[in-house]
């Protein structure tokens, strides 16, 4: 029987690879859209995105094995069922966006903004889906402090970079989502 750390490793291990496989698609996607006339902005905040999510993945194995972060059995799994809602809903996203799905912020003059799959109920499905994760990828195994500081430093960071996205979106962006909430889908009342 495998142990709950040698899961969870192995766990961390999948998502490693799921993210090179992400950095491939986003640099697919890149060259596609700089090749239609597309415009970066956000570098900056870019690089130290990057390093952030790096360390985070880090940080869930390091905690675990230096501090024996005990399985902390139903919330370990709860945190677990949450983990993969968030790779769900990321998947859905990038499936949504298709060619237009990126890791950085590059903007095509004239394309429409992308209304189909999540993005008919949120703004941001996507950063829902890395709320989600750096809160229970951690906690899956206990890992309470890597979820608290990188929760943390993710709000930081996409208050940054939420900015800057929705500034390069412009005008049509705006208009198309001023009914759409950025985070949590609104509940119909009827």
């Amino acid at each position: 029987m495998v142990s709950t750390l040698g899961g969870y490793l192995g766990f961390l291990g999948l998502l490693v690879a799921e993210r090179l496989v992400e950095l491939v698609l986003s640099k697919r996607n890149a060259a596609r859209a700089f090749a239609r006339g597309g415009v970066e902005t956000g570098q900056g905040h870019y690089r130290v995105m990057v390093v952030f999510h790096t360390l985070f993945l880090a940080a869930c194995g390091a905690e675990v094995v230096w501090l024996a972060r005990p399985f902390p059995g139903a919330l370990g799994l709860g945190a677990l069922g949450v983990a993969l809602v968030a790779q769900a809903l990321r998947y859905w996203a990038i499936a949504s966006l298709g060619e237009h799905w990126n890791t950085r912020i590059i903007v095509v003059p004239g394309l429409p903004p992308v209304t189909r799959g999540p993005y008919r109920f949120l703004r941001h499905p996507n950063y829902v889906a890395v709320v989600l994760e750096l809160a229970a990828v951690p906690l899956i195994h206990g890992a309470w402090v890597t979820a608290l500081v990188f929760s943390l430093g993710n709000a930081l960071l996409l208050w940054v970079r939420i900015r800057a996205e929705e500034a390069a979106l412009g005008a049509a962006y705006a208009q198309t989502f001023a009914d759409k909430p950025r985070f949590i889908p609104e509940v119909p009342r009827g």
